[in-house]
């Protein structure tokens, strides 16, 4: 089954390749692999939620957002290499959580992303991953993530 079917049975549609909000490029491939830039949760060009986890935005919600972040992450890949069905492992996850004091669920946040990753890909979507609060993030975004996957 293709990657595109696969989106398609989880009711799921690849977004448009977020622009870049500075001077860097969305995914770059190198040996074998493709990093992405850190991913906004962008919905057709606009944040759907700013501030920070546990004050203004619900973990629950900032999940969704993760989830959001790693859809378009696989948009900038599928933009570099040309199809996700090239994509043979997802190695790495990095997701940063702008925190309210004392938010403490960072995991459980970027879980948005590593769960939407592990339903496409199955055992090619089980990765490495760090969740790290932060202060800040870009736009006011609650959530970030970045993602290394191997290629053939």
């Amino acid at each position: 089954m293709s990657v595109a079917d696969r989106l398609a049975e989880l009711g799921l549609a690849l977004p448009a390749v977020v622009p870049p909000v500075a001077s860097y490029v969305p995914a770059v491939s190198a040996g074998g692999f493709v990093y992405t830039s850190g991913q906004l949760p962008m919905v057709d060009g606009a944040m759907p939620r700013t501030g920070k986890v546990g004050a203004e935005v619900s973990a629950e919600d900032a999940a969704l957002d993760a989830r959001q972040c790693a859809l378009n992450a696989l948009a900038a890949i599928d933009a570099e290499i040309g199809s996700l069905d090239r994509i043979t492992r997802v190695v790495k996850v990095v997701g940063f959580v702008a925190s309210a004091e004392g938010f403490q669920g960072q995991p459980g946040v970027v879980n948005g992303a590593s769960d939407v990753l592990g339903e496409i890909f199955g055992d090619a979507g089980i990765h490495a991953r760090s969740a790290v609060g932060v202060a800040e993030l870009p736009l006011g975004a609650p959530v970030e993530v970045e993602l290394v996957v191997a290629f053939a």
